[in-house]
């Protein structure tokens, strides 16, 4: 096919995924608004390659409203696999000579089939059991074609509705960019030979041998894990395995990963990880989170402010992690974090819930239009996955306590006593130094401000009840001012011989008598109904 033949294939291709895309819309009414579980139903009906971007977004809370997120969820990329032949097919593509040449057999019924690729059994010429990962033909230029598309069609969409929460645009990028991290399985390879040496030190914790000679870019080939599926409990009882104690190392290793290495599982459902031989077994790692140590050390010190009830600290850690949109509001900052105190600050922090804690944090940093990392929704949406599998195998687990150790080891096994004592030196030095400076800074303070070259700039935020307090106060100033000025000026008339007069009394002095009367009739009125 030459390129005039393939460019008019391709046209024909976006204008029916186009048409396809409009009916979609049109079906769902998105011109009558877009709620949550629209969007949902919508991105079912557009099929798999939306779903799996759906999925994707569901971990951007950071972009999206939480509400959005949770119904994203609630998505399920099992589709039919690609033929066999077409899957051997892909990997014939990519390794450039036969399958045949690597594997003895490959099992013809898949493991798991989604969006983007699909898993099989298979053994080695070599003898190993293996698992491969093929990605589905064309993929890339499938899921390339609708962000474009779903680029046009977000302009459908009404502007009361999603479109004035979030900029829509800018979440297709953030899909496009992850949905191209996931299609490259050579970044998958890099995440699991990476984490691997993160936990060597980990007794109780393996990962799938990769072997990274038979992989690609598109088919990625590592050991085949059987054991028990952790949320298994039936299957783990049989084989001997207390649950607590699966449980307490299962989310220990977890904060592990998140608090040391600051590279983390971030999809860590059952499905994704086994027991085996006493061992826990992280599997799937084509999503995995980070954090950098300045993100740890911060969220360590918001976790330690709602411990200890200290709103400063939480508030510096939020501006320290993120990164205001516009001009800070930290007096709106600071009220929404005493509201964040006022739920979690009574608690001891082993009864805190830090997954819960997380999400109220990112909702207050949305609502501050702060920027956060997307390694901190990530870690929030893997809690949250942590929290419903303790729930299930072992719910007297504490996994707020668990971690409180955790943090506690940490922060032991890292203090730098000499680096620490060398700090606090220098702010003593800093402060002693600026103590000296204060009579010099106050007399230059008050010579400006006698030459008349000070200025005093005031933020002032006051209450709406404050405020029309205020307001009520001004007005009776203003009016008792009134008053006292109409009974002055009508006394001093009232001497004169100022005609016309009525009974003898000058008529302009009995009018300033009444329109005094007027006015404290008038306050009276208002004073009783404001009381009431």
């Amino acid at each position: 096919m030459d390129n005039n033949e393939k460019e008019k294939t391709d046209g024909r291709s976006y204008g029916s995924r186009l048409k396809e895309m409009t009916a979609v819309l049109k079906k769902h009414e998105i011109t009558q608004g877009i709620t949550p579980e629209k969007v949902r139903l919508i991105i079912e009906d557009l099929g798999p390659t939306y779903i799996k971007l759906g999925q994707i977004m569901s971990l951007h809370s950071d972009i999206l409203p939480k509400k959005y997120c949770d119904e994203l969820m609630r998505l399920r990329s099992d589709v039919a696999p690609m033929p066999f032949e077409e899957m051997l097919s892909v990997i014939d593509e990519s390794y450039g000579f036969s399958w045949n040449d690597v594997f003895a057999r490959i099992e013809v019924e898949p493991l798991g089939a989604a969006s983007i690729a699909q898993v099989h059994r298979a053994r080695l010429k070599t003898g190993e059991d293996v698992v491969v990962k093929v990605q589905r033909r064309g993929i890339y230029d499938v899921m390339s074609r609708d962000i474009a598309l779903m680029h046009k069609a977000v302009k459908l969409v009404p502007p009361i509705s999603l479109k004035e929460m979030v900029d829509i645009d800018m979440v297709l990028d953030e899909m496009w960019r992850v949905a191209q991290e996931e299609m490259n399985f050579l970044t998958e390879a890099s995440n699991m030979e990476e984490f691997a040496r993160n936990n060597r030190d980990v007794a109780f914790v393996e990962t799938p041998k990769l072997y990274k000679e038979y992989s690609t870019a598109h088919v990625l080939v590592m050991e085949y894990i059987e054991g028990c599926q952790i949320d298994n409990k039936e299957e783990l009882i049989k084989n001997g395995y207390d649950l607590d104690e699966v449980g307490s190392k299962f989310i220990d290793n977890f904060i592990r990963q998140v608090m040391e290495d600051g590279f983390f599982h971030a999809d860590p459902h059952p499905g994704n990880v086994r027991v085996r031989d006493g061992k826990i077994v992280w599997i799937d790692m084509g999503m995995m989170g980070r954090l950098t140590e300045h993100d740890r050390i911060e969220i360590s010190k918001a976790i330690q402010g709602i411990a200890i009830n200290d709103i400063g600290m939480i508030q510096q850690a939020i501006l320290a992690i993120g990164e205001f949109r516009g001009k800070p509001d930290e007096a709106k900052l600071y009220e929404d974090i005493r509201g964040l105190i006022d739920n979690y600050g009574q608690q001891d922090i082993r009864d805190v819930d830090i997954a819960a804690f997380l999400q109220e944090l990112m909702e207050v940093m949305k609502a501050n239009k702060i920027s956060m990392p997307h390694g901190l929704t990530m870690l929030a949406r893997g809690l949250v996955q942590m929290e419903g599998v303790l729930a299930d195998i072992c719910p007297d687990i504490n996994m707020a306590e668990i971690a409180s150790a955790r943090m506690k080891v940490q922060m032991f096994q890292k203090f730098d006593w000499k680096k620490e004592l060398k700090d606090d030196g220098k702010l003593l030095y800093r402060s002693a130094h600026q103590i000296l400076e204060l009579p010099g800074q106050l007399s230059e303070i008050l010579q400006a401000y006698k030459r008349g070259q000070n200025k005093v700039n005031l933020d002032l935020h006051a209450s709406k009840e404050l405020a029309q307090l205020l307001h009520r106060l001004i007005r009776n100033i203003v009016m008792g001012l009134w008053v006292m000025a109409l009974l002055i000026s009508s006394s001093i008339i009232c001497t004169t011989d100022m005609e016309p007069k009525l009974y003898g009394i000058p008529v302009l002095g009995v009018a300033g008598y009444l329109f005094a009367c007027i006015i404290v009739l008038y306050a009276l009125i208002k004073h009783f109904i404001s009381v009431k």
